[in-house]
């Protein structure tokens, strides 16, 4: 049994270089739910390091925005000029809007950068059903 595990492990070892050059790019879906500053300018730094190191054409980057998390899309939020800058560089930003509902937030308070999709934990799961990688900072 373990040397079949092994044998597995070395031939996926040995594929993954393979996949990855095959694929056309790599896709990142991240969740941001807390309502900490400090996480959500982790949440950027990890966007825009992903975009650094495997350059900006490589990468499809989507942050999802829900519940506590919903303020980093805010107008008046902390994070505003570097959602901005994200979103310049080919991130979409997507805000939930069941939460904005039971917060009762209206688009016009949102960055003029956002999206929207129905549910955020849906989108989430969508989106690793496709393929994505999950990142949850």
């Amino acid at each position: 049994m373990r040397r079949r595990l092994l044998a597995l492990a070395a031939a996926a070892i040995g594929a993954a270089p393979a996949l990855a050059a095959d694929a056309k790019k790599v896709r990142v879906v991240v969740q941001v739910s807390d309502a900490d500053p400090a996480r959500w300018n982790l949440v950027l730094n990890n966007v825009a390091n992903l975009q650094q190191d495997l350059g900006a054409a490589n990468v499809e980057i989507e942050v999802v925005a829900y519940g506590p998390g919903l303020g980093m899309l805010k107008l008046d939020a902390v994070t505003n000029s570097r959602v901005a800058d994200a979103a310049k560089s080919g991130v979409r930003i997507a805000a939930c809007e069941n939460t904005m509902r039971a917060q009762n937030v209206a688009r016009a308070d949102m960055h003029p950068a956002v999206a929207y999709v129905p549910a955020g934990v849906v989108e989430i799961v969508r989106r690793q059903q496709e393929g994505w990688a999950y990142l949850r900072p």
